[in-house]
């Protein structure tokens, strides 16, 4: 069968870039916000992808516009394209921290791991790498989506949270137990907390970020009854407790250095089958041989390393 080729001296790779952001967000405005461009530039891009693929690309139904059959089948191979262009570019032999200025974008779960786990690192950039910045920000919905359209660097979530890791680059941070927290001055509980106490006490149920956090999905999942009087985030949870018959689960982590400024009483869960968090960090391939990102992989894991060998 005869292959039509096609004179890429025609081809802008900008097209390919619009291409991308057109079918991925289904939508011409939307597209253009992401790109940092004009509506108007953007429909005009679109009118040039139509003339160079002799397909309307976006066609409406109802009120949204949706993909073509072709503009779906050429959406993947122009990101594999764009992905490898990009990691062609953006190869570099060295990077030194001391001196040379990145910005990396993070997401993590919940805010207790950017208190317990990232804080420790932001007070060493200072000294290390003085022009490296983080931005860090909670998990949203569409973690998933936003990684995979290279809009973030890194994600820093427990593992039940991200079955996508199976297919992407990845490594085990650390893993941190649960513990019971009350109020240190609890009425009804000494140094130890029964089931039933647990099933029956004012429970304080907590969320990570726009999700429940993943050991209430646990104790749904044991079949373990609560008391929900308060649902709260994970990170505010502990400060919810003085002063009241509540109880919550919290990180061990978390738990203990906020044992003494929330005026906690920590107990071992009454609970048979609950395991503790494994935290990863998930990337892309676009940024695996970076070296800047492997240097802040590596401090990330060595990090986690300190942090476990702490405790």
């Amino acid at each position: 069968m005869a292959t039509t080729r096609v004179d890429l001296r025609r081809i802008d790779l900008n097209l390919l870039v619009a291409f991308e952001a057109l079918v991925a967000e289904r939508g011409v405005t939307r597209a253009a916000t992401r790109l940092g461009v004009g509506q108007s530039a953007m429909s005009s891009t679109l009118a040039r992808l139509r003339k160079l693929l002799d397909d309307p690309v976006l066609v409406r139904d109802g009120r949204k516009l949706v993909a073509t059959p072709l503009a779906e089948s050429l959406l993947e191979p122009v990101r594999a394209i764009l992905l490898d262009i990009e990691e062609v570019l953006a190869q570099r032999d060295a990077f030194t921290p001391a001196t040379d200025a990145r910005t990396f974008s993070i997401l993590v779960m919940s805010y207790h791991l950017t208190y317990t786990y990232l804080h420790p690192l932001l007070a060493r950039l200072d000294v290390e790498a003085p022009r490296v910045r983080l931005h860090i920000e909670p998990v949203s919905d569409d973690f998933a989506e936003r990684l995979a359209r290279h809009e973030i660097d890194l994600l820093i979530v427990p593992r039940e949270a991200c079955p996508e890791h199976r297919v992407l680059p990845h490594r085990v941070l650390f893993s941190d137990r649960y513990v019971v927290a009350a109020d240190r001055d609890h009425p009804e509980i000494g140094d130890e907390i029964t089931y039933e106490q647990f099933c029956t006490l004012p429970y304080l149920a907590t969320w990570s970020g726009h999700q429940r956090s993943p050991v209430e999905n646990q104790l749904d999942l044991l079949g373990v009854p609560r008391n929900v009087e308060v649902i709260t985030e994970f990170g505010i949870a502990s400060f919810l407790l003085r002063g009241t018959r509540m109880i919550t689960v919290l990180h061990e982590r978390l738990a203990n250095s906020l044992v003494d400024l929330a005026n906690l009483k920590l107990l071992e869960p009454p609970i048979e089958g609950l395991r503790p968090t494994t935290e990863l960090m998930v990337w892309t391939k676009r940024t695996d041989g970076d070296a800047a990102h492997r240097w802040l992989r590596q401090r990330l894991t060595d990090l986690a390393a300190e942090l476990t060998a702490a405790n």
